[in-house]
């Protein structure tokens, strides 16, 4: 584990205990936590000294909120989390996965471990890079090709799922790829929400702090107008 949050409001339905894993195949020019990319470092954890952490707080949940997995990548510790889902709705306790949806193939090859996770899981957050295949590797370093089938094999087996874009100026907010993106989310009949997150550089003294160059230097977050109109353009057809 990397760390943990009490009191998320803005990570899945209702307030949310967040647990954030250590570790991630991804280098996203805009992460904010990239402190959480190396599988190395980060602490041990029990699944039960987890959970009872987390229901410390179960009185402030209300119905909607449980916990959430975030990261890093918890795709990256599967059956770790699959366990801790597992151990969840056995105290009948929500559970949310926020993830990129990328998963390196040699740590699933027969997907056993996905399907064990995805069980055990309520409400997948989604978050969707870039729709471009050349574009998305350029900004993370990553195919999006897994993590489209992973939007399809969620769609399939009707898991809730919120998709979240983050609207970068000049990387991910033009409007062909957004139509592309919109088109693509109309293949899908599982989505509760569509939200897109404006790019800020709230984590950019973690690069920083790293000694790693920061790769949007010098860009700045979208207007209220440009989110407003990605948010058109994604939800077109559809009523989330």
């Amino acid at each position: 584990m990397h760390s943990f949050e009490s009191f998320g409001s803005v990570d899945g339905p209702g307030i949310r205990f967040i647990v954030f894993v250590q570790g991630c195949a991804m280098r996203c020019a805009y992460c904010h936590n990239p402190d959480t990319w190396s599988r190395h470092g980060g602490e041990p954890w029990e699944v039960t000294d987890i959970l009872d952490r987390a229901e410390r707080y179960r009185e402030y949940w209300g119905e909607k909120g449980g916990i959430t997995v975030s990261g890093g990548e918890a795709l990256l510790q599967a059956p770790a989390v699959a366990e801790l889902f597992e151990e969840a709705h056995r105290r009948g306790i929500n559970t949310c996965l926020d993830t990129s949806g990328f998963i390196p193939s040699s740590f699933d090859e027969d997907g056993s471990s996905i399907d064990r996770l995805l069980a055990a899981t309520d409400t997948v957050l989604l978050d969707i890079k870039h729709i471009d295949p050349v574009r998305h590797k350029a900004l993370t370093g990553q195919d999006n090709a897994g993590i489209l089938a992973l939007a399809r094999r969620l769609s399939d087996l009707g898991i809730k799922t919120w998709i979240r874009h983050v609207l970068v100026p000049g990387y991910t907010d033009d409007e062909p790829s957004l139509r592309a993106l919109a088109a693509f989310l109309r293949t899908l009949n599982n989505i509760e929400r569509i939200e897109v997150l404006p790019y800020h550089t709230m984590g950019k003294y973690k690069w920083q702090k790293l000694g790693i160059p920061y790769r949007l230097e010098g860009v700045e977050p979208p207007t209220q107008e440009c989110v407003e109109r990605a948010e058109q353009i994604l939800r077109e057809g559809r009523s989330c």
